[in-house]
């Protein structure tokens, strides 16, 4: 095969089931153009994954590497928790950082992020606010939801508390109906998580990501919220609280501080996939135009 100089390096890691392509930037820019992104990100033309993130330097000396993510879609997004660990184990594997761990910018502000064997553990920002929602304004149909909270844990999440019908009900329907509905249409949408807790505690989570358009595995700003939902209302007590997701377990920590959460953590594993050299055509076709443009 031709060896030119459009060919790109790329790295697939894994977060308890949602997955990402990751770029590192550092030496040689990468412009994340939308067509791009979304080839790179398709299941079948391309690698595959819930979305790309960009690791690329940063100008201020206190902060090892700065972290753009895109969702599958090929649109730039807001913060990706599972993402967040997933790149901090890039990181630590390119030898960036400490052992112990790294700190680093995304969209939604500074992070750090520490080792512990196999898992990442990841700090996250203040939640000083959370929206207790009217159910009766919002698409639910026959969810008929106990309660329904908005709020950010690095990206917009509506968090649906149910009774139970997690593994029956139709919730792809009612997914993309709030997802899309007039409430958060000013911010584009929202992520809906669907929460299940179980009279022994167990809390389980199916999360509707936008800009993937479906369930994913997992989702780490999703189970964020979660969890501090159910900590303000009193359902957890904030400490190693294990939420179930399809693609696996995250253990979150949250201390609850005057109707605010502070000092939350996501703590899960973050795995290499596979690394190699893009080749696809069509692919290398967008980079050479791009960097025609340049």
């Amino acid at each position: 095969r031709e060896n030119t100089s459009m060919n790109i390096p790329f790295y697939k890691y894994q977060g308890a089931g949602n997955d990402f392509v990751m770029i590192d930037a550092r030496t040689k820019p990468f412009d994340p153009r939308q067509e791009l992104v979304e080839r790179m990100c398709h299941r079948r033309y391309g690698i595959g994954a819930d979305g790309l993130i960009v690791l690329a330097g940063d100008a201020d000396p206190g902060v090892d590497f700065s972290m753009d993510y895109f969702n599958s879609d090929g649109r730039r997004s807001t913060m990706c928790g599972n993402g967040g660990r997933c790149i901090a184990a890039l990181a630590r594997d390119l030898g960036i950082g400490t052992e112990q761990g790294v700190r680093f910018r995304a969209p939604d502000g500074l992070h750090q992020a520490f080792f512990e064997g196999s898992l990442v553990r990841l700090g996250m920002n203040d939640v000083p606010t959370v929206q207790l929602l009217e159910k009766e304004k919002l698409p639910c149909g026959a969810l008929r939801p106990r309660w329904v909270c908005f709020l950010d844990t690095g990206s917009p999440h509506c968090v649906v508390g149910l009774d139970d019908g997690l593994e029956t009900i139709d919730l792809a329907r009612w997914g993309r109906a709030i997802r899309y509905g007039a409430m958060f249409a000013h911010r584009g949408g929202t992520n809906v998580d669907f929460v299940q807790v179980s009279a022994e505690g167990v809390v389980q989570l199916r999360t509707y990501e936008r800009g993937v358009e479906d369930f994913t595995l997992a989702c780490g700003t999703g189970t964020g919220a979660v969890v501090t939902v159910l900590t303000l209302l009193g359902k957890v007590s904030g400490r190693n609280v294990r939420v179930r997701m399809d693609g696996g377990e995250l253990a979150v920590d949250a201390e609850a501080h005057d109707g605010r959460i502070e000092n939350l953590y996501l703590t899960g594993p973050a795995a290499l996939v596979c690394a190699g050299e893009i080749l696809d055509k069509t692919i290398l076709d967008l980079i050479k135009k791009q960097e025609e443009k340049a």
